[in-house]
């Protein structure tokens, strides 16, 4: 997924030393760099919108047809990109909703070609993307017909989730709801039974303000969830995660429940209601937090160990106060693995 940005990476970020990193204490002097696995080629398909980029104007020309403009930033190699196009996009259901309901536009967030943002501001493709804070692959912007963002979706949804954005964004809701409050209206809200086994012990926390010295990790959940199951007897049991999950306070929540908690940063509340102000719509969903009560990155979709354990790194680590993006963070952690002789394998669980 990052074959092509590492590669062009310095000798400067070979050596940098992240803290607590899951790595062996081998000299990158003496080693033979490890190996890169998971990245995946997507050969898009030709129902994407082909445009001058120049968005006001791609904005206009699918309203006149009835239609919404999707921005889509991917990057070479994302094997989460691929995902979407290859399963979602060929989905017959979801291919029919796209192509009658949007035109889509991709973006890659490293690319060079000159755009034309909402407004009027030129930008590149790689430019655009920072401004726009892409700390995932891929990305889609919602625009609706006045020009405004109506939907973001960081990151990879299943096909049944992915499918409730679109009912949601083609439907017109979003001046009737939020994304979670159209969640909980479709009857998602089982409170009654309990979540899975924790993989990792979880801290008896209620009062979040009063976290620690330690960073927190808010985990939202749902009974009955794979991919929480996932995460918890896979990621968390990868054999590099106990180092870096040590260093947080981690607590889980049921995202529909009612219990009462004090944020972290000392607003009383509702579970439910922190995760709907949050505007979360995927489980698990990971929240992070700094020392200081303060939100670092949200993970509200699905992503694979090395993604996951890297968010973790990238809070623990302090590396966000001085690398605000999170893609060149991980990077430059695959590529201070792999000095090290360790294979780095992003699509593994």
């Amino acid at each position: 997924m990052y074959r092509v940005f590492v590669a062009s990476l310095s000798a400067l970020l070979l050596t940098l030393q992240l803290v607590h990193s899951p790595v062996s204490a081998q000299s990158s002097e003496t080693a033979e760099a490890g190996e890169f696995f998971g990245a995946i080629q997507t050969t898009h398909p030709d129902w994407f919108k082909e445009s001058f980029l120049e968005f006001e104007e791609d904005i206009d020309e699918a309203a006149e047809q009835g239609k919404r403009l999707v921005l889509y930033f991917h990057q070479d190699g994302c094997p989460y990109c691929n995902l979407l196009v290859e399963h979602n996009f060929k989905n017959p259901d979801i291919l029919d909703t796209m192509q009658a309901n949007f035109d889509l536009v991709a973006i890659n967030m490293w690319g060079d070609r000159e755009v034309v943002q909402v407004g009027g501001r030129p930008f590149t493709e790689k430019t655009l993307a920072s401004a726009l804070n892409v700390d995932f692959t891929p990305t889609l912007l919602f625009f609706s017909e006045n020009r405004k963002v109506v939907f973001r979706l960081d990151g990879y949804r299943p096909p049944e989730e992915f499918t409730h954005i679109l009912d949601y964004v083609s439907g017109r809701l979003e001046n009737e709801f939020t994304y979670s409050e159209y969640l909980a209206s479709t009857g998602r809200t089982d409170t009654s039974s309990p979540l899975g086994e924790a993989g990792w012990p979880m801290a008896g926390l209620t009062d979040l303000s009063r976290a620690g010295t330690r960073p927190l990790a808010v985990l939202f959940e749902e009974p009955d969830c794979e991919p929480c199951n996932l995460l918890h007897h896979k990621t968390f049991k990868d054999e590099s995660a106990a180092p870096i999950l040590e260093q947080f306070n981690i607590v889980r929540y049921n995202r529909w429940s009612d219990d009462r908690v004090v944020r972290p940063d000392g607003t009383p509340s509702t579970v439910r209601q922190w995760a709907l102000d949050l505007g979360l719509g995927f489980t698990p969903a990971i929240v992070l937090y700094d020392t200081r009560g303060n939100k670092v990155i949200a993970l509200d979709a699905m992503f694979k160990t090395f993604h996951v354990l890297g968010a973790f790194e990238y809070v623990a680590s302090g590396a966000h106060e001085h690398e605000p993006s999170f893609q060149r963070y991980l990077s430059e952690r695959a590529e201070h693995i792999r000095a090290t002789g360790q294979d780095v394998d992003i699509w593994r669980y």
